[in-house]
């Protein structure tokens, strides 16, 4: 029997950081040759992290980046290894290093640039024409990057009928609520229509607004995910690969013979590029028994928001977060993410009540931050806001009270958290959810001030069930039932209910979802069962709060269309659907 030993390196990388990124590749090249692994490859980009962005603009950038690729290939004895990088041949190419023993046998240039939603790569990279085939300990391996392994007749297909046994893929796919159900079902697809093994790595870690999510795996000829790594974890997915099944499988399939004598009649520019010739048959150890954690969507969603704030917090050099809490459910369910990425001694609550706060919320903000174990400041804002409307009553003299009485108090708080965070170095964390930050429903300078949006791309309804469920983690109630169960409320004015403002959030997160992620039209959205007059509403709070949006802290990627990197309209815009 032919076999290879694969090992998948799904690690987290820092953008910029390439000596901890080299020196992190290096130790898992340790460990996997500790484990007798044959070919062992890293996601895309891992000396770089990704995305780089325009760092890839820095010629030093991209010189740096060559050195410590040097430095890993003198790290790579006895092993073959494929790593990520950047390469600068005539220009830039997103690539994939194929070392062996010590040496850089060859590379591989990414066919399909991504250019849509998240990803810019046709602004910096050239793109790859040639699909090689890798012999590697005698085996034909046909390697690739990300975006080339979703094209039904891309690099994939024409590397299995030019003779590959297996794909390596070598991924930075950042992660959104169902992704990964979503990737192993093309990845199967892509398998048994082949009739290949894949291996796909895949990058984990939060990068600013994204989060990727690891959870590599390997699906072998027939559809069949054989191994996985861990979501939102390092991991190292060590597989024996039996590559006479293949073999079988395709003697068994007239596909394969068919589509590979149409592939030899075109004129395709492939190698066939020998790194090894002969089979390891040095004894290798036996591999340990692996368990792999199967989330459910809302566990998936908490981990991810997790991952994506204690990343952020960290890799941006903070040690300790402020988040002000209202005694209200975003700023109790932003806590709990705070508290578990980043641990209670980590995380400071900040009450600042006003004559509006009601008794219950003050109550709720105390006992969330005693379940939870985190230092609690309280700092009534009364006095400011009285000074505030002292200082403004002759410039307001004839006017009523209005949205700007309750903007200040907003901005009072949004102060006193800016405040506490140049005196001692914390980073705040806002609490607005997406249902406020799409509807505009959010202060500027106010509730809108902070350094990073926790739940920014969480609907409100999800805030909910996300709230419930880590409830369901603890065995008792961490966020208090009375934060569950009260009628959301600014408490900014007397008896203020959102729903003064917002159509009730059951009717409102559909109508948005459709809008905003699904590019409905009003009449497409009425037609779904809702009120006219209530969508025309809803869209166009949405039209004319893109300014605010614009200047929002940057939030997790939980959604299929996000705000930042991924939605991107216009702040100067008259076009409005009739």
């Amino acid at each position: 029997m032919r076999s290879l030993r694969v090992g998948l390196a799904q690690i987290n990388c820092t953008v910029g950081d390439l000596k901890g990124n080299a020196t992190k590749i290096c130790h898992f090249i340790d460990k996997a040759k500790a484990l007798g692994v044959d070919l062992l490859a890293f996601p895309e980009l891992a000396i770089t992290g990704y995305p780089p962005e325009d760092l890839l603009l820095k010629p030093q950038f991209v010189n740096d980046n060559l050195r410590q690729l040097e430095l890993i290939q003198k790290h790579s004895s006895d092993i073959t290894v494929v790593v990520g990088f950047i390469d600068a041949k005539d220009d830039l190419y997103n690539a994939a290093a194929i070392i062996h023993d010590g040496k850089l046998a060859s590379k591989y240039y990414k066919t399909y640039l991504p250019n849509y939603g998240v990803f810019d790569e046709n602004r910096y990279f050239q793109a790859g024409t040639y699909c090689p085939i890798f012999v590697i300990n005698g085996v034909n391996i046909g390697i690739n990057i990300c975006e080339d392994i979703w094209y039904p007749t891309g690099p994939t297909s024409l590397q299995a009928y030019a003779g590959a046994e297996m794909v390596v893929n070598i991924n930075a796919s950042p992660y959104h609520a169902g992704k990964r159900k979503f990737r192993e079902r093309m990845l199967a697809t892509r398998a048994s229509d082949n009739l290949i093994i894949i291996c796909y790595v895949n990058l984990v870690g939060g990068q600013d607004e994204l989060v990727f999510d690891g959870g590599s795996m390997v699906i072998n000829e027939r559809g069949e995910l054989i191994a996985s790594g861990q979501q939102f974890e390092e991991d190292l997915v060590v597989v024996d690969l039996d590559l006479e099944s293949v073999f079988c499988s395709r003697l068994n399939d007239p596909r394969h013979r068919k589509e590979k004598l149409k592939l030899e009649t075109e004129e395709k520019p492939r190698q066939r590029i020998v790194v090894s010739e002969g089979e390891n048959l040095k004894p290798k150890p036996s591999l340990p028994l692996r368990e792999v954690k199967a989330y459910e969507l809302l566990a998936e969603v908490y981990q991810a928001l997790v991952l994506g704030t204690g990343d952020y917090v960290r890799k941006n050099g903070f040690k300790k977060v402020i988040i002000g809490l209202s005694g209200g459910i975003d700023s109790s369910l932003v806590a709990v993410i705070a508290v578990d990425a980043l641990g209670a001694q980590n995380v400071i609550g900040i009450s600042m009540p006003s004559s509006y706060s009601s008794s219950g919320s003050k109550a709720d903000a105390q006992l969330l931050a005693q379940n939870l174990g985190i230092e609690l400041k309280v700092i009534p804002i009364e006095d400011t806001f009285n000074s505030y409307l002292n200082m403004l009553a002759p410039s307001f003299t004839g006017t009523k009270p209005d949205v700007t009485e309750e903007n200040i108090q907003a901005r009072i708080r949004g102060n006193v958290l800016m405040a506490l965070s140049n005196k001692y170095g914390w980073l705040p964390l806002t609490t607005g959810n997406k249902s406020e930050t799409v509807t505009g429903y959010c202060t500027l300078y106010g509730d809108m001030a902070g350094g990073f949006a926790v739940i920014k791309d969480v609907p409100k309804t999800l805030v909910y069930q996300l709230a419930r469920y880590r409830n369901s983690l603890s065995g008792k109630e961490i966020i208090p039932r009375s934060v569950l169960e009260k009628e959301p409320s600014a408490e900014l004015a007397p008896n203020q209910r959102d729903v003064d403002t917002l159509p009730p959030y059951e009717i409102l997160d559909p109508i948005l979802q459709a809008y905003v992620e699904e590019n409905k039209s009003s009449t497409q959205i009425v037609a779904m069962g809702f009120n006219k007059e209530t969508v025309q509403r809803v869209i166009h709070m949405v039209d004319k709060s893109e300014y605010k949006r614009r200047q929002a802290a940057p939030g997790i990627k939980i959604t299929p269309r996000a705000f930042g990197k991924d939605r991107r309209l216009p702040i100067t815009n008259r076009y409005r659907e009739k």
